[in-house]
C-alpha cells in the first residue's frame, strides 16, 4: 500500500484498526509514534548497486488506554509529515513490536482493518549467486492428459 492509498481510506473509515496476520489486533489504544522515510542504499550479492525508499510508521502498544487514534488524527500526521519531511507516494512499512523484537511488515486493507502483512527476505540475484530454484513437485497422478504432450497436441 503507498501513502496516497491508506489517506483515501482514512477519509473514509470511522476507526483506525491493525490486524496481523493472524488475525489478532493490535491493542487499540496503539499509538503511531513515528511517520518518517527510510532510505536503503546496498548492494546485492550479485554486485548490482540498489536503492529502497519506504515510508515507515511505526506503531506502539502504549499503557495508556484512555485514547484511540482517529483517522483524522494519523490523516493529519501524515500530511505533517509529508509537509516537514517531504514525504513521496512509496510503499508503507509497518514496525511492530513483537515478542522479542520489531517486527517489520507491508501494509494491505480488507476494507475493515489495515492488515500488517509479514515481509520476508529474498536474493535479489538469483541468476547470479548459483543458488538453483526448487524444482517443482508434480504427482504423476494429477496431470491432465489435456494440458501435456498428446499425439496432436503441438505441444511437446
Amino acid at each position: 500500500m503507498k501513502l496516497s492509498d491508506i489517506k483515501v481510506i482514512l477519509e473514509t473509515v470511522t476507526n483506525v484498526n491493525f490486524m496481523l496476520a493472524d488475525g489478532t489486533y493490535v491493542p487499540e489504544h496503539f499509538h503511531v509514534t513515528e511517520v518518517g522515510e527510510v532510505a536503503k542504499k546496498f548492494i546485492d550479492c550479485g554486485g548490482t548497486v540498489r536503492t529502497e525508499t519506504v515510508v515507515n510508521f511505526q506503531l506502539w502498544d502504549a499503557d495508556d488506554y484512555e485514547h484511540r487514534l482517529k483517522p483524522a488524527k494519523l490523516l493529519n500526521i501524515i500530511k505533517l509529515s509529508e509537509e516537514v519531511l517531504g514525504l513521496a507516494d512509496n510503499e508503507i512499512e509497518v514496525e511492530y513490536q513483537g515478542t522479542e523484537t520489531i517486527g517489520k511488515y507491508n501494509l494491505d486493507f480488507n476494507g475493515t482493518d489495515f492488515i500488517l502483512l509479514p515481509t520476508k527476505t529474498a536474493c535479489l540475484a538469483q541468476d547470479q549467486c548459483g543458488i538453483t530454484p526448487k524444482k517443482q513437485k508434480v504427482q504423476l497422478g494429477s496431470l491432465s492428459a489435456t494440458g501435456g504432450c498428446t499425439p496432436g497436441g503441438g505441444g511437446c
